[in-house]
């Protein structure tokens, strides 16, 4: 920054990781990343940095070199929320380009492994839900990274807290309960109705066998539907006044949109959780044992290690983008609320730039 106020910079040698500037302190960076320059007590406003940023994409040729990534965009609404996040940020803060993929987890860590830019991040993974792909991709191949950073994650079964208070419900054992399970029966079947996740969830393997385990199968029939479904149906049974059981996980909207509380279950001990997966065993259900709670899950964002050489910049942003349960709470209920995603993660961005400036290492 010269006498007149004027930050002068030139790019140089983007290839080499490396720009030199006319004064001040150099600070050599991975490519595509900003250098900031100070002198004395000068400082650049947030958002000049940010032009820089994006800036630092481009040679001092003239040819483009912005970054691009394709994000893994599962089912669920906190990762809906987070692969959006990523997007916005990838887009208006980085320069870069940014395309949303659906898919399961095992097509997202098989595409991570594949390392050829199908799909480059996996947002939200929950361990140990999903340990048998980073067993695989992580560990085992080492064609995977997990960020180190994690927000915290807890789940259970619920029931609205009028149908627990007004019929005392409390315990994962009061469903197995022949009064209760009929309040809970809404198709005539027989059986109460306990929804235990979404197609294609980890989750939901491990529910179906707790619901073996906990000695429910002659009472409650577990349902695999789309959490859209498992949303609706809660706010209709407590409209109704009646009775619905369901797999509930924090963080998650339905915390903010209805009243619900948590059954207990006995405490976790890892000697009664042998949660199989059917990539593990085709034998997976006879041979799992579940009968405790779950343990706090840590959940990661995941990312392809090709990214790091074709997209560095984005790389590092994964591995520093920390979220917290609340703050994904949040984006959830905002998106079940019915705004779309995007605009979620635009105005979120545009609130919150210093906690962004601080993963872009601004």
């Amino acid at each position: 920054m010269d006498s007149t106020g004027v930050v002068q910079i030139w790019f140089g040698q983007l290839d080499k990781h490396w720009f030199s500037a006319q004064s001040g302190l150099i600070k050599s960076v991975p490519r595509a990343k900003l250098y900031l320059i100070k002198k004395e007590r000068n400082t650049m406003s947030k958002s000049f940095k940010s032009v820089l940023l994006a800036g630092a994409l481009v040679a001092g040729s003239g040819t483009a070199m912005a970054e691009s990534v394709n994000i893994g965009a599962p089912a669920w609404t906190g990762a809906q929320a987070i692969a959006h996040l990523i997007q916005e940020i990838v887009v208006t803060r980085v320069g870069g380009t940014a395309e949303l993929v659906p898919g399961n987890n095992a097509a997202i860590f098989q595409a991570m492994d594949a390392g050829k830019g199908d799909i480059d991040v996996h947002p939200d993974v929950w361990l140990p839900n999903q340990q048998t792909f980073t067993d695989k991709y992580v560990d085992g191949a080492a064609s995977v990274t997990l960020s180190e950073n994690s927000y915290e994650g807890k789940q259970s079964f619920c029931v609205s807290k009028a149908f627990s208070e007004e019929n005392g419900v409390t315990s994962i054992f009061d469903l197995a309960r022949p009064e209760i399970a009929k309040l809970m029966d809404s198709d005539g079947n027989g059986k109460g109705e306990i929804w235990i996740g979404a197609p294609g969830w980890a989750s939901a393997n491990v529910n179906e066998v707790k619901v073996r385990d906990y000695g429910l199968s002659p009472f409650m029939e577990p349902i695999r539907a789309d959490q859209a479904v498992m949303t609706a149906r809660v706010g209709d049974a407590i409209k109704k006044g009646e009775g619905y059981a369901f797999y509930c996980y924090s963080p998650h909207a339905i915390w903010f949109q209805h009243d619900i509380v948590r059954l207990e279950e006995p405490p976790f001990d890892a000697e009664m959780y042998i949660a199989l997966q059917p990539s593990d065993d085709p034998d997976w259900f006879k041979k799992s044992k579940v009968m405790t709670e779950d343990a706090l899950k840590n959940v990661q964002i995941a990312y392809s290690n090709s990214l790091k050489e074709r997209s560095p910049a984005i790389a590092e942003l994964l591995a520093n983008i920390a979220l917290d349960g609340e703050t994904v709470s949040s984006f959830a209920f905002e998106i079940e609320g019915g705004k779309e995603p995007a605009q979620v993660a635009k105005e979120w961005v545009a609130a919150n730039s210093d906690r962004v400036d601080s993963w872009l290492g601004l």
